[in-house]
């Protein structure tokens, strides 16, 4: 009786919204009238079924992800499907601020979650990253930009706003598989120092810059940034990707960390992930559960307001805000698509659980991109002399101009 009630209500759901899908159920009838429909879904067993009734986001990614359902389709019409039958994008703009870990971000935790999270298997990220192993959003200056050139536009667009000079010391907080580093050192000349809690991307940057012959100016450390040492200031910092995995409350921490390793008159270059409502939490509870289980253990996003905020108080003064929103939305569909293409050899390596989470995750961040939910920004701050002056040019056509 109560299958069928559920059955029921199902179906009067999905022929209210009139969606383009069919839905096979594990007995082997089929829900759904569209004539053509973009997207099928089979339930595998009846547990599946219950996601349906009331489904959120984060629960059919958490069913899809344990293979109860199988779900065909282009990911954009996945996802977009899944957010009329979720009514996902009210829920987001009526979210309510959640209670911050406290209790996470300590050494140990952190080196755990990004084993977790990097530490799959390099050949797997090689699949669908560029050929650099950039794994942050890329900058597209062309329609036609491929993701290589598109990812090497950013890295130089970091390099060019914070005017690396020959000799700079620079370091790369969470330098993953140690790009930026490279292009620095090989491009402006800089003595490059890059840290990583990933044993994977440690050892493929020390093999890449030896091959490269970098090494007299280019390093890679296997270092929390909290241990790294004071002694000799830098010049240039740039954090990409990385704020992401410091936990809000860990902000403090975090840019008076980088304050202290800054020479004054030194420049920051801020690259991260933000949510784009002031008093939103998270994507929604069930979402941020999902991500935390599946995907990014202790990841925790702020409002670019509130990691400004904290710059200042830390000493550290605003000069530059650049959204790329468009862009990482862009880069994360070339990511899917080259997964999918990609899919048999993905499966060999991680097996189908690790090929779906990576799957849903990156389709459901680029769908949050460009529905606004999340946004991401590069902010460049500065490090003032003793006399509260900062050394930047009077516009941003330096950025551009060659």
């Amino acid at each position: 009786m109560l299958e069928a009630r559920l059955l029921n209500l199902f179906e009067n759901r999905l022929r209210q919204l009139d969606l383009p899908v069919t839905v096979s159920l594990w007995n082997g009838r089929t829900l759904g009238s569209a004539a053509a429909p973009k997207v099928a879904i089979r339930l595998r067993n009846r547990q599946a079924l219950s996601s349906f009734v009331k489904p959120s986001m984060g629960k059919l990614a958490k069913r899809y992800v344990e293979q109860d359902i199988d779900v065909d389709g282009d990911p954009r019409d996945v996802l977009d499907l899944g957010e009329t039958l979720c009514d996902a994008g009210s829920s987001v703009r009526s979210l309510g601020r959640h209670l911050p870990k406290w209790f996470r971000h300590t050494k140990l935790f952190d080196r755990k979650a990004i084993h977790y999270h990097y530490d799959v298997n390099d050949d797997f990220f090689g699949l669908w990253l560029d050929h650099n192993r950039v794994y942050s959003c890329a900058y597209f200056r062309r329609a036609d930009d491929t993701l290589d050139q598109a990812q090497e536009q950013k890295l130089d667009h970091i390099c060019r706003k914070l005017r690396l000079q020959p000799g700079e010391r620079f370091l790369d907080i969470g330098c993953g598989w140690g790009a930026l580093i490279r292009w620095a050192a090989r491009n402006y000349g800089v003595r490059a120092t890059g840290i990583t809690l990933s044993d994977n991307q440690h050892r493929y940057a020390r093999e890449k810059i030896a091959a490269e012959g970098l090494a007299k100016n280019c390093e890679v450390m296997l270092m929390d940034y909290r241990d790294l040492p004071e002694t000799e200031p830098f010049d240039k910092i740039a954090s990409v990707g990385m704020v992401e995995h410091v936990g809000r409350t860990n902000l403090p921490v975090y840019f008076a960390k980088i304050f202290r390793l800054l020479r004054p008159g030194g420049t920051l270059m801020n690259h991260g992930i933000a949510l784009n409502l002031l008093d939103q939490g998270e994507l929604g509870s069930d979402m941020g559960n999902f991500i935390d289980e599946y995907v990014f253990p202790g990841g925790q996003l702020a409002h670019i307001s509130q990691m400004i905020a904290e710059m200042s108080r830390q000493g550290l003064e605003c000069w530059d805000v650049e959204s790329l929103r468009p862009h990482y939305a862009r880069t994360l569909w070339h990511w899917v698509d080259r997964l999918e293409a990609n899919r048999e050899q993905a499966v060999k390596m991680v097996g189908e659980k690790i090929y779906r989470i990576w799957r849903i995750y990156m389709a459901g961040s680029a769908h949050a991109f460009e529905r606004g939910w999340l946004s991401l920004y590069q902010v460049l701050a500065g490090k003032p002399l003793e006399s509260g002056t900062l050394d930047f040019p009077i516009d941003r056509s330096y950025i551009y101009s060659k």
